[in-house]
């Protein structure tokens, strides 16, 4: 398992590797914070763990990534595969980012309906515990 100081280098790294424009008016960074955050819709027998997020707020545009949902999720994981899913998060937050600056939602809203599978997989397992 990495630690918060490797994964916030690896994070680094990674940020490092992306085109400086995409950061353009995101005043506030990439913020790597030890926290596991757990969506408010989780299920706490099949938590849904949130790995980043973008913020559009009064002090401005940021993109948080929590270690520790990261670990909860990923532990198992290799440093290169970890990487890998590190990698696809930030360029998630980031497109959100440039979605946001060019007034669009379709990753918004892809988010929507992966997070209305998950509440009808829960309601399903929900359902067949009660059969059994």
């Amino acid at each position: 398992m990495l630690s918060f100081d490797e994964f916030g280098d690896m994070l680094e790294e990674v940020a490092h590797e992306m085109p400086k424009e995409i950061y353009g008016r995101l005043n506030g960074g990439v913020i790597l914070l030890p926290d596991e955050k757990v969506h408010q819709d989780s299920s706490e027998i099949y938590p849904l763990f949130i790995l980043g997020e973008y913020h559009l707020s009064r002090i401005g545009r940021y993109i948080n990534i929590y270690y520790g949902s990261f670990m909860r999720t990923f532990s198992h994981l290799p440093p290169d595969k970890l990487r890998e899913r590190m990698e696809h998060t930030l360029k998630h937050e980031l497109l959100h980012h440039l979605e946001n600056l060019a007034g669009e939602k379709g990753l918004e809203i892809d988010d929507q309906i992966s997070l209305d599978k998950y509440k009808a997989g829960l309601k399903r397992r929900s359902s067949y515990n009660q059969h059994d």
